[in-house]
């Protein structure tokens, strides 16, 4: 069985991105329609940590207060755990939203923030197709049509047509769609692990740097006294972790191997005292969860007539908590470009280069820092590095946390 639906715009994928310029295009009176491949809610490998410089974005969405309402703890200090090291920092405040109380960046698990999204751009009049995904893309005139599949009813087609297509996919979903990106597999990849855990002593207002041997993690409060680690490690490291730690005769097993998940959960704990000792009495709140690899770095922002938002676009290193400011903000740069009304393809090529160069301008940077980051965490001797150096000068980490982004305002908010 097959439907055609007709839209302005047609949004692939229901992330923080997808949802951000669908709620925006449909205030202003756009026919959008969102496809979305799983049902919400979901976990997801994520830092979950959304910096202060978006709340006055939240709020123009019309989610800030049920954000306010549901989030964790204000994030007012920075650390670093790395080995036997701790250090701590302030975490510079941004004049972001309506009040004080507005100027640091707080947690909120992607199961509740993409459900609190979708359900803002459902009420703003969007079409939702949830589970469906893409299996295909054509030009029909100035129109294109892609041609959705139901993830329960394999013999049920839709046929979305629009003039503009968005993919907020992310960047490591494979699929037919010419702005998703091959899958292939090299020992330096990263790949993403994220955990809740419930008990945990980290104080609430800290969000720390995790750097040990082949990765880098980071640890916040989010909602629901949740602590969520998440983490990046090297391929073949975490290859080399399974291999010289047989499981238990009980333990987690796969192929007879030590699991991911519990390998990088243990090389977690002995290569940094402070998330040995946070977890301490802590219970894991649902399992581990593991995603990648990740592809760091700027792409084309609008390519075979499809503009790109998110990881989509261009993503940093995970290693400045910034990848759900860049999705919103991405979202928001892009609806700002489109403006009122849907366009031809001429104009949508014009709307591609600016919103690509506006892409650029507000995110070059973190991207560019967030790699010259990675790269000393990964290189021999970066982490003891990195090290002496906070230990000598603690507010290099509040610096980091200004080049990272953490205080700079999205465009059009004063």
């Amino acid at each position: 069985m097959t439907r055609l639906s007709t839209h302005d715009a047609i949004i692939i994928g229901a992330g923080p991105a997808g949802t951000s310029v669908a709620l925006t295009l449909a205030r202003r009176g756009w026919a959008v329609a969102i496809v979305e491949k799983r049902l919400f809610p979901r976990r997801k490998v994520c830092g979950e940590y959304i910096s202060a410089s978006n709340i006055a974005l939240l709020d123009r969405l019309e989610i800030g207060d049920a954000w306010r309402a549901s989030a964790g703890p204000q994030i007012r200090r920075v650390g670093f755990f790395s080995g036997n090291t701790r250090v701590e920092a302030e975490m510079p405040p941004a004049r972001a939203g309506r009040s004080a109380d507005d100027g640091f960046g707080r947690a909120l698990g992607r199961d509740v923030l993409d459900a609190l999204l979708l359900q803002a751009a459902c009420s703003a009049g969007a079409e939702i197709f949830q589970p469906f995904w893409p299996v295909a893309i054509d030009r029909d005139g100035d129109m294109q049509t892609v041609r959705i599949q139901a993830s329960n009813v394999s013999d049920e087609h839709t046929m979305l047509r629009a003039p503009v297509i968005v993919a907020a996919h992310g960047s490591w979903e494979p699929g037919p769609l010419p702005s998703q990106l091959a899958k292939s597999s090299r020992p330096s990849d990263l790949l993403g692990f994220k955990a809740h855990f419930i008990g945990s002593s980290l104080a609430t207002d800290l969000m720390p740097l995790l750097v040990f041997p082949g990765g880098y993690g980071g640890m916040v409060f989010a909602d629901h006294g949740r602590l969520s680690i998440s983490c990046c490690i090297r391929r073949d490291v975490l290859a080399r972790l399974r291999g010289n730690h047989p499981p238990e005769q009980d333990g987690p097993k796969e192929n007879g191997h030590l699991s991911a998940a519990d390998a990088v959960c243990r090389h977690l704990m002995s290569s940094c005292r402070g998330v040995s000792d946070v977890l301490e009495g802590a219970r894991l709140d649902g399992p581990w969860l593991a995603a990648g690899p990740i592809r760091p770095g700027i792409r084309a922002c609008y390519e075979h007539d499809i503009f790109r938002v998110g990881n989509a676009a261009g993503e940093s290193h995970p290693i400045i908590a910034e990848g759900i400011s860049m999705a919103l903000q991405s979202g928001w740069l892009l609806a700002s470009e489109l403006g009122g009304a849907p366009t031809g393809q001429a104009d949508r090529e014009a709307v591609g280069r600016r919103y690509e160069a506006a892409w650029r301008g507000l995110f070059s940077t973190r991207v560019y820092t967030a790699a010259g980051i990675a790269r000393l965490a990964f290189c021999p001797g970066g982490p003891a590095l990195m090290r002496v150096a906070v230990r000598n000068l603690p507010q290099a980490l509040t610096l980091g946390a200004h080049l990272s982004g953490k205080t700079r305002r999205v465009p059009g908010f004063g």
